[in-house]
């Protein structure tokens, strides 16, 4: 599937979003505020937070917002305790713990780069999971974001110079909606101009911040259990990447420009603390090669990783690792290209490598837990349901996210609801527990509305199709669904309970639209048929 402009554009533009708000002059000293201050009349923590909200509107409907289960629980792994570690040093105070979002999420793009958004927001390209070698250089690059969040710093340029930076986050906001809706022209008149209104104001500014979300990052890293060198590492392989390949590819460099001053400050801090070794490397190499192969969906990319473990050193020379990522990438690159023999024979040399690798008990579990996902996905790919699982057996006992919508992937794949009736609707009973659990999981409605599809429940599909556009801030697409329902609900053999509800959910979504739109618009009637801008 080749990535369309619009998509190419928000993506970038997202990339830049550090650069496009300024804050104090060049030749103004900087003094920035203590934790706890109030650092701006402009962007309080509930307007940040709704500023995060809008844009993430229009990311969460973008085809290149991942919402892969396995890599999604990766990654939280390692944000929540960083953001837990935050709160323990004191960075994150009450308000913003409570208002803000705290929410990571995944970018289908290969360049190396991640992002903080407004209102607690981390975006984070696959590009950058495929290239780290440890969780703790990922965990790294996530608290350095992090900082930037609890330190404020978005509010703090605002401080700076709030009409020029007001004006800055306006054409950022812009430019996103307009590329959003494929208008590309409309998209860079809008970036190019609130950024060059204040680029030159914001250069000093941002250096200083860079510093201080290096510290604090540092210190949240560590504090989190993580390894110092991971951002040691990091940074030694942002400036090789600098020097020999600067093309492109490493956005991040431009947002977060490196410095000699930045690389010497993390290594005199790494000096400080007792050596730690990194840990789960075995799990990593193969959420880094998972990242690799979903980064780049195109048929030639997935041929060329197909054959990616016969490039990989051996096991001795390179600890295992390398060998073991290269052919879990491998084995779920021919999934994707239905080779299932060549993906079978990958997958078992992985679980052999592992076994030579022999790491610790509690890495070996880890790591072998992920190559268990991937024979389970690949017996969905092939029809096969009963193999996937026997396979998630092994896993008896847990309760996870990717153990749910694993099985509900599996029920999918049994067949017509004549012959998986029993499967289907033990899935669907799984999935309407979790979401009412977790409403916002727009993945799971998606799948709900599958199985509701297969057992013949038209109303109750349509419900769930609208709930997984309500989940991923597409109100009128919401409303839309559910005003569809209702007029279906008007056939004679229309489950009328089932028509009540979405009667009541539409109000629901018709009045929270209209608040929003009372916001945009202050002291105008807003009629209820009147949609969000887009």
């Amino acid at each position: 599937m080749k990535k369309s402009p619009a998509s190419r554009a928000l993506l970038s533009l997202l990339a830049a979003t550090s650069l496009l708000l300024p804050g104090a002059p060049l030749s103004a000293q900087v003094n920035l505020p203590a934790l706890g201050d109030s650092v701006s009349q402009d962007l309080d923590v509930g307007s940040e937070r709704r500023l995060g909200d809008q844009v993430m509107r229009q990311i969460r409907i973008d085809p290149d917002y991942v919402l892969d289960p396995l890599l999604q629980e990766y990654l939280e792994g390692i944000w929540v305790p960083l953001v837990n570690a935050g709160r323990k040093l004191g960075h994150i105070g009450d308000e913003t713990q409570a208002r803000f979002a705290w929410e990571p999420f995944l970018v289908r793009d290969k360049s190396v780069n991640a992002f903080a958004l407004p209102g607690g927001f981390v975006g984070t390209h696959l590009g950058l999971i495929a290239m780290t070698v440890s969780r703790d250089e990922l965990a790294s690059v996530l608290a350095h974001e992090l900082s930037h969040i609890t330190q404020r710093h978005i509010a703090r340029r605002i401080a700076g110079d709030s009409r020029n930076s007001m004006v800055a986050v306006a054409g950022l906001l812009l430019g996103i909606l307009a590329a959003s809706r494929g208008n590309i022209d409309m998209a860079n008149a809008g970036i190019i101009g609130g950024q060059a209104a204040a680029t030159q104001l914001s250069l000093n500014f941002s250096r200083d911040m860079e510093r201080e979300a290096d510290r604090v990052g540092f210190n949240v890293l560590v504090e989190a259990g993580f390894a110092g060198s991971g951002m040691v590492g990091m940074f030694e392989r942002m400036e090789q990447a600098y020097h020999l390949m600067d093309n492109g590819a490493y956005p991040y460099l431009r947002s977060h420009p490196l410095t000699s001053e930045r690389i010497g400050d993390a290594r005199t801090r790494l000096a400080l603390e007792p050596f730690m070794r990194p840990r789960g490397l075995a799990e990593h190499a193969l959420m880094a090669a998972r990242a690799r192969a979903l980064m780049d969906p195109r048929v030639d990319a997935w041929k060329v990783l197909e054959n990616y473990d016969a490039g990989a050193r051996n096991i001795k020379e390179a600890g295992g690792y390398e060998q073991l990522g290269a052919r879990y990438a491998a084995a779920l690159s021919s999934i994707k290209l239905r080779n299932f023999d060549r993906a079978e024979a990958s997958l078992r040399s992985a679980e052999l490598t592992l076994q030579l690798i022999s790491p610790s008990p509690a890495e070996t579990a880890a790591a072998s837990r992920q190559l268990t996902y991937l024979r389970a996905e690949l017996a969905e790919a092939r029809g096969r349901p009963a193999d996937g699982l026997a396979a998630l057996d092994k896993l008896q006992g847990e309760k996870s996210r990717p153990m749910l919508m694993q099985r509900v992937g599996l029920a999918l794949a049994s067949g017509p609801a004549a012959t998986a009736g029993p499967a289907l609707r033990e899935a669907a009973d799984a999935l309407q527990t979790h979401v009412s659990l977790e409403p916002s999981d727009a993945y799971a409605w998606s799948q709900l509305a599958l199985i509701w599809e297969k057992l013949g429940q038209p109303l109750r599909a349509v419900r769930a199709q609208a709930e997984t556009r309500a989940a991923a801030g597409d109100l009128n697409g919401a409303i839309d669904r559910l005003r569809s329902g209702l007029r279906q609900s008007r056939s004679r053999d229309a489950d009328q309970v089932e028509a009540s509800v979405i009667d009541a959910r539409l109000r629901t979504l018709v009045y929270e639209r209209q608040s929003i739109l009372a916001e945009i618009y202050r002291g105008r009637y807003i009629p209820p048929d009147v949609e969000l801008p887009n």
